[in-house]
Parts: C-alpha cells; structure tokens; sequence
C-alpha cells in the first residue's frame, strides 16, 4: 500500500477530513498555500487544511466530516492522518456506497477503508454518484414503486437499496427482479 507524506497526498486521492475547531489548532505559518488559497500545515502525523472548499479538489476528492452543519464557501479546518489517505481513479472501481436508513444519509468510501466487508459492489466515480442518485430517489419518492405489489413501502425500500448496492444492477432491472420474485 502507497505511503502518504506531505510531497504526494495531494495527487489523486481519496480522504476524510476530520473537522477540527479553532481552539484545537494552533494557528501558526502555513507550510503551503494553493493559488485556490487553502493553507495546509504538515505534522507528523498528518495535515491540516484550512479551506473554504472541500469536495473534488483538483484530482482529489476530499470529503469534510463537520463537527455541524457544513455549507461550501465557509472556512473550515479538517485533520487527516497521513494513513487516511487512499489512491484515487476517476475510472477504476473504488467506492462502495453506505446508507442509514433510520436518517435516510447515503455515503461512500474508499475500498481500502478499513471497515470495507468486500459485500458492496465496488463503482468508479461516476458510477458511485449515478447510484446514489439513484437511492436518494428510491428513500425520498414513491413513483419508482408504481406497479410494484407491496404492503410496506418501507420494507421495501430498504430490500431495493440493499440489492442496489450489493450489485451492479440498475433500478429497473432490481425492479423486475423484485416482480418476478413475488410472482413465483
């Protein structure tokens, strides 16, 4: 596995920033700053990034955990081990895709997280936002379950979602594939 220093986490790779409060970090002289105007301060164990964007970044996607409600353009301080950090591809199969259905809140991940049980399909980029766009419509709306038999959208729901991100299937095809189990 590829060791992430201060000269190369900043090309082509996956991260979690930790959101970190100011009393927490003790402001001193950035070691670099980005022409976008991100300062970033290198320790030993890892980096912090002041920024106002966080997302894709440049060739990375770096994800910010808030401590609270997050909106882009707002300064924010995130932390990340020099051991959170994971290769990025746009178009190589990375990501696997989590949700909470209690909250309704979809994520993705890195296949090298720890956590990764090898069950969830793995996507490349693009693919991972079609499918969570995908779930978002399936946990938010009711028209995907027109012409579906069912007593408990619900239940329902959840048995989509998990077939949709435990295979590469499309909505329509876990659609059929749900008819034709209950017509068996």
């Amino acid at each position: 596995m590829k060791t992430y220093h201060s000269k190369n986490f900043h090309k082509h790779t996956f991260c979690h920033w930790k959101e970190v409060s100011q009393t927490d970090f003790e402001l001193q002289k950035s070691h670099f700053k980005s022409k976008s105007g991100s300062e970033y301060f290198f320790t030993e164990e890892g980096v912090y990034r002041i920024s106002n964007h966080w997302g894709r970044v440049a060739n990375c996607r770096w994800r910010l955990l808030p401590l609270t409600n997050y909106k882009n353009q707002h300064t924010k301080i995130g932390f990340s081990r020099w051991t959170d950090f994971y290769p990025n591809d746009e178009t190589a199969n990375l990501f696997f895709i989590q949700v909470d259905f209690e909250l309704k809140t979809i994520d993705f991940f890195h296949k090298d997280m720890p956590f990764y049980d090898g069950k969830a399909a793995l996507r490349n980029a693009s693919e991972t936002a079609k499918t969570i766009k995908t779930i978002k419509q399936i946990l938010n709306e009711e028209d995907w379950a027109m012409y579906l038999e069912y007593d408990d959208l619900e239940g329902l729901r959840r048995e989509m979602v998990e077939r949709i991100i435990n295979s590469n299937l499309s909505l329509n095809e876990v659609k059929r594939l749900a008819i034709k189990q209950r017509n068996v």
